[in-house]
């Protein structure tokens, strides 16, 4: 009886301690090195190019800017469909034909007439059944032609990385401009997550810069460290072979920026970019 009640004063305690070092965020396990955590950021810094970049969609969460090169862009790929088609319908009247796909919803964008866009049930991942189907399936099961341009927004609420991992270059390699919502990037201090962020990021840079950067003001800032994260942003990515002038970009926000929601407005902390000062 005596060694029972021992055993869970100890349990007690342990769990009392447990709970004192998550809250104080100085849990026992592995985190990842300040250091490297601050060279991923310095890779991601935006990039300024001849391209005015230019708002499609509304002046609230589901607009996104995008660099003013969109003429001869073939298609948009949207994997996530949301309340708003404003982006969808601005894609259209880019001449562009728009595919989307959501297993939870029923049908897209009211507001779409049926014959502009292609909609299949299914989410997009890292593989195919009947839930879900890969980018690489998706584009080649549209028909398009090999050789043209496309443009992908995908805000699927963490998908996007195995996503990613899973999509092949060349694929890649299409998309003339990528906007992608990464979401829960304050999490790159557990080491498993950071490896896996850095391998998408390393894998997209290999063919595309980032050119405009926004934090959803949804989520708001993670600081640690004193090192400022966005929980969640909206990444803008541009095809090398497109820019002829690169330079750091160094003012942010950008004067086409707006707030996803009515929550306090965040800014992209100055870690994130080239700052002039």
């Amino acid at each position: 009886m005596k060694e029972k009640l021992i055993r869970q004063i100890k349990e007690k305690l342990n769990r009392m301690r447990n709970s004192y070092l998550y809250k104080k965020d100085t849990r026992r396990h592995r985190v990842t090195d300040k250091n490297s955590i601050t060279k991923l950021i310095e890779t991601l810094h935006p990039i300024q190019t001849e391209f005015e970049l230019i708002r499609l969609g509304p002046n609230r969460d589901g607009g996104y800017l995008v660099p003013d090169i969109l003429n001869g862009i073939e298609a948009c790929f949207s994997p996530g469909v949301g309340s708003v088609s404003e982006f969808e319908l601005d894609c259209i009247k880019n001449s562009m034909r728009v595919f989307l796909a959501d297993k939870s919803k029923e049908s897209p964008h009211p507001n779409i007439s049926k014959e502009k866009y292609n909609f299949i049930k299914k989410f997009v991942g890292c593989t195919n059944n009947d839930d879900f189907i890969t980018m690489d399936d998706w584009v080649k099961s549209a028909n398009l032609s090999d050789s043209s341009d496309l443009l992908l927004q995908m805000d699927i609420e963490g998908g996007e990385y195995a996503s990613f991992i899973n999509m092949s270059d060349a694929l890649i390699k299409r998309y003339r401009i990528m906007v992608i919502e990464f979401h829960s990037l304050h999490q790159i201090w557990d080491p498993m997550f950071f490896d896996i962020v850095k391998t998408v990021f390393n894998k997209i840079l290999q063919t595309h810069i980032i050119v405009h950067i926004h934090p959803n003001n949804y989520s708001g800032i993670y600081s640690k460290k004193s090192i400022e994260i966005p929980r969640a942003a909206e990444f803008t990515f541009l095809r090398k072979d497109c820019a002829i002038n690169t330079n750091f970009a160094t003012s942010f926000p950008h004067k086409l920026d707006y707030d996803n929601t009515t929550n306090k407005s965040v800014s992209l902390p100055k870690n994130w970019f080239k700052s002039t000062l």
